[in-house]
C-alpha cells in the first residue's frame, strides 16, 4: 500500500509491516495503525526511528530504541496488561521510547516510564505503563549520546 508521509514523501508498506494499537496511543486514539519507518545513517540504523501513522500523514512520532538509551532497560510490567497483545514469546516483543525533539534539541528526551511495546508475531501494539519507579517521562539523553 502507498502511504503518504510529512517527513519521508510516498512510500510503499507492505501489509504485514502495518502496527496496530487497539485502543490507539493515548491522547491520539483515533489514529489506531502505524508502520515503523527507520532512517539508515552511513550502512547502520539511524539513532531516530519514526512511528508513523498510516491514515494520517503529518502524525509520525520520533521513537528510539532503548537499549541506545540504556543499556540495562527492563521495564516491569503486570503481566494481564500484556495479554491485550495476544500469544507471544518474550524474543516477539520489540521495544521503543516515544522521543520528544524540541526545538533546542540540547533538551531531546525519551519517556522510559511508558514504552511502545509491539507484538511482532501478530502486529499489535500498545503503549504501556513501568512499574519500575527509577524509569521518568522526561529522561534527558543528549549527554548520554
Amino acid at each position: 500500500m502507498r502511504v503518504k508521509t510529512r517527513y519521508f514523501g510516498e512510500v510503499d508498506i507492505e501489509d504485514t509491516k502495518v502496527i496496530h494499537f487497539e485502543k490507539g496511543i493515548p491522547g491520539f486514539e483515533q489514529y489506531t495503525d502505524y508502520t515503523i519507518l527507520y532512517d539508515i545513517e552511513e550502512g547502520q540504523e539511524a539513532f531516530f526511528s519514526w512511528l508513523q501513522c498510516i491514515t494520517e500523514e503529518g502524525l509520525a512520532f520520533p521513537i528510539v530504541n532503548p537499549f541506545r538509551v540504556d543499556t540495562s532497560y527492563d521495564p516491569v510490567v503486570e503481566d494481564a496488561l500484556l495479554k491485550q497483545l495476544g500469544d507471544f514469546e518474550t524474543e516477539d516483543l520489540a521495544v521503543f521510547l516515544l522521543a520528544t525533539v524540541p526545538a533546542d534539541v540540547s533538551k531531546t528526551s525519551v519517556n522510559m516510564k511508558a514504552p511502545i511495546v509491539i507484538n511482532t508475531r501478530n502486529n499489535k501494539a500498545m503503549q504501556i505503563i513501568a512499574e519500575n519507579n527509577e524509569y521518568q517521562v522526561k529522561h534527558m539523553i543528549l549527554e548520554e549520546q
